[in-house]
């Protein structure tokens, strides 16, 4: 089962490599992995998103939840949360090419941000599901460069994860 966990951690150097570091010297994949400031300077939000059983998850939290640069760690998978991620694709938009893009842009919500005589970059966001869908109705043979920013999250209502 995929799994959206929320990390609040120190903002410090080498905090990052530390929970990366776990991770990996376990043997857990991290599919992606976001890092940010906070509105509290000394504090950073780190959003990971990993799949295994449960209790291979719990485990994992777990262990995270122990590190000194770790002030706290949610699951989002067991609360209700909205997760988004951003994509920027480069396609190629020749001829009636560039209506079909423009077309598909619209319909996904997403934004030319950049155009060329022979390519546009769109930006969309949302769950990695309608990113995915985006890029399958473009087709393989448009896209010139697609790049993810990675998941992030928070819980949805009055809970969140503050100190």
């Amino acid at each position: 089962m995929r799994h959206t966990i929320s990390i609040l951690i120190e903002n410090e150097a080498g905090a990052l490599s530390r929970v990366a570091g776990l991770y990996s010297s376990r043997g857990y994949n991290i599919e992606s992995l976001t890092v940010a400031p906070t509105d509290d300077a000394s504090l950073s939000r780190m959003t990971i998103v990993t799949s295994g059983p449960e209790h291979v998850i719990e485990q994992i939290t777990k262990q995270t939840n122990k590190l000194i640069e770790v002030v706290k760690v949610v699951d989002l998978t067991d609360t209700a949360h909205v997760t988004r991620e951003l994509m920027l694709v480069k396609l190629q938009a020749v001829g009636a090419a560039r209506e079909e893009v423009k077309r598909l842009a619209d319909i996904f919500r997403g934004k030319i941000v950049d155009v060329t005589e022979s390519s546009y970059v769109v930006e969309i966001t949302g769950e990695c599901t309608k990113l995915d869908a985006f890029l399958s109705a473009v087709g393989q043979s448009q896209i010139l460069e697609v790049v993810r920013s990675g998941a992030t999250g928070m819980a949805r209502g009055e809970k969140s994860l503050k100190v």
